[in-house]
């Protein structure tokens, strides 16, 4: 980690402020070869954290940019090491001008998540939080952002640490036991962890059992619009999205394909997919849309049926019923501005709501009824298990947690049950990085974004 890293930090669209990041021992001598201070000093002299005015050069040293410069004196940095950032107007031209001057004065470009990753390696932070930090950049609601923000915080890991210390005590005590039997140590009965054991084991559990709605957080539920022709779904689709994403006409088999897009319906994302009208019928593409609208009613985690309400129920609208019989369903009485032929009441469902798709009535409904399933009163403070690879560590530190319970409740020699416990040590190592491999440690930071 002794390269000086650089990168640009922010998006590559045109914006107020663009920054370029560098990180490593020399990086405030690479910079000033770039960046003239205002007040003449020489940006390495700099005071710590404190925006410095200046100019930034290209690589024929041509002014390119007024701007800030900032160095910052590891080990109190993001990374731990030595930083640098240059708080440019955002420009996508200066900014690449700038980076490539910086790459031309001794700098390299930085991988995927080299930043973070340098932040893990220096101990700034340990693996859960560097995970989050992804978590947080690609958080689609208020909700994700608020645990994954918990989690860069330490919230995790606060979770999980005495659990590992807890088992850290337990084979420590016996090691030392079994390898100075001479000295003065409290003797060592595996019954007396067998409390501590079993609170470690249900920590593991309740942080497992919140998972469900962490994919629901990180995720969204996808949501599938069916029903059959011009009953309204591609007007639903585009009242949940505010805008016309899907062709609307009066003409019958309009929607050949399924449109996806995503919506904030309260504060659950939804992956709504419009799908083709659900009918018989001998057009060829037309049967293929149908048959992937019922693909995507029996895939979906939600099913969003909707009849049109303002006339009696067809047999193709029964038929459909049926379908979702087993399924996630919300049945949606569409144009009630049209009047209402058919009553909530009449249906075998629990959730029916009457609605005009065209006026927008009935869907503040329809969000209170998707929020009371998949939304709850949850703290978002970053306790919420959203990582299926810790999750998967995690359900096998569990597991080999109640191997050592079970071995303990049938009384097998203790130097047996302490390898499922250095077992589950090691599995909750591979969440937190206290054990962690570089083949996983690579994996992990493959989803992020260069710059940061």
């Amino acid at each position: 980690m002794s390269d000086v890293i650089a990168a640009i930090s922010t998006g590559s669209q045109v914006s107020a402020i663009g920054i370029l990041r560098l990180s490593g021992a020399g990086c405030a001598q690479v910079g000033e070869k770039v960046f003239t201070c205002r007040n003449g000093a020489a940006l390495s002299q700099a005071p710590n954290r404190k925006l410095i005015f200046g100019t930034l050069h290209d690589r024929q040293g041509r002014c390119i940019d007024q701007c800030l410069a900032v160095y910052t004196r590891g080990p109190n940095s993001y990374t731990g090491e030595d930083t640098v950032e240059f708080h440019c107007h955002g420009s996508p031209a200066v900014l690449a001008a700038g980076l490539e001057a910086l790459y031309q004065n001794g700098a390299r470009p930085a991988q995927r998540g080299e930043f973070t990753r340098r932040a893990f390696l220096n101990g700034r932070m340990d693996l859960t939080q560097a995970e989050a930090v992804i978590d947080l950049i690609e958080a689609e609601t208020a909700d994700a952002a608020a645990n994954a923000a918990g989690q860069v915080g330490g919230t995790l890991r606060r979770r999980l640490a005495p659990v590992y210390d807890n088992l850290t005590d337990l084979c420590s005590h016996f090691h030392a036991v079994l390898d100075y039997p001479d000295e003065d140590i409290d003797a060592f009965r595996l019954s007396a962890y067998a409390s501590t054991l079993e609170e470690d084991a249900r920590i593991l559990e309740r942080l497992l059992c919140t998972c469900t709605q962490g994919q629901i957080l990180k995720n969204g539920i996808s949501a599938a619009i069916v029903g059959r022709p011009n009953v309204g779904k591609s007007s639903l689709l585009n009242a949940l999205v505010g805008y016309d994403r899907a062709i609307v006409t009066d003409i019958a088999g309009t929607t050949r394909d399924t449109v996806g897009e995503s919506v904030l319906l309260g504060s659950v994302r939804l992956r709504l997919l419009d799908t083709a009208g659900i009918r018989q019928t001998q057009d060829p593409v037309e049967q293929m849309g149908v048959t992937r609208a019922y693909d995507a009613l029996h895939q979906a985690d939600l099913v969003l049926l909707v009849l049109d309400g303002s006339r009696p129920l067809e047999r193709e609208d029964r038929e459909l019923m049926t379908a979702c019989s087993e399924a996630n369903v919300i049945v949606l009485l569409n144009k009630m501005d049209l009047g209402q032929a058919v009553e909530p009441s009449e249906l075998s469902f629990s959730r029916v709501f009457s609605i005009s798709a065209r006026d927008g009535i009935g869907l503040e409904q329809l969000s209170q009824a998707v929020a009371a399933q998949f939304g709850g009163e949850h703290p978002y403070d970053g306790s919420i298990l959203t990582n299926l690879r810790q999750k998967d560590a995690i359900e096998r530190a569990l597991n080999a947690l109640r191997a050592a319970q079970e071995g303990l409740r049938l009384g097998v020699t203790p130097d047996a049950v302490l390898l499922d416990v250095e077992s589950a040590m090691e599995q909750i190592g591979e969440v937190t990085g206290n054990t962690v491999r570089k083949d996983i440690t690579d994996r992990i930071f493959q989803r992020f974004c260069v710059g940061k």
